[in-house]
């Protein structure tokens, strides 16, 4: 692994909201639309995220019709894996995270049609 690699990697990891992302997705994949919900951030800011966490190869993104989904990479560097796992294990009892988790199980029942209304301001579930 380079230097560079490694620095961008700390840096994703480094930010309390990219580390809740990856635990949002360590179960499986999940629509930018439920990640902006549970993470309670405007649109801008969780795509910032992601970005960020694209870019140090911690994440991978598929377009489906108006949606994106994220799901963890396995970009095959089990440096990266050990390291991510060491990370998510870390604070996997965290009061905030147990309560992302307990959000995440009600946002995962709306319709994202719905959630993506919400979102733009408009009634939903």
């Amino acid at each position: 692994m380079t230097i560079e690699k490694f620095t961008n990697l700390m840096k994703a990891l480094s930010d309390s909201n990219r580390v809740r992302a990856l635990l949002a997705l360590k179960p499986g994949e999940l629509c930018v639309c439920q990640l902006i919900e549970l993470l309670e951030l405007a649109p801008s800011t969780v795509s910032k995220h992601m970005s960020i966490l694209k870019q140090a190869k911690l994440v991978q993104s598929r377009k489906a019709g108006r949606w994106i989904y994220y799901s963890i990479a396995n970009d095959g560097s089990e440096t990266v894996q050990n390291l991510l796992e060491l990370t998510l294990a870390g604070v996997a009892d965290a009061t905030e995270v147990v309560n992302d988790r307990q959000r995440l199980e009600t946002i995962k029942e709306c319709d994202l049609y719905e959630l993506c209304k919400k979102q733009r301001g408009e009634k939903c579930c």
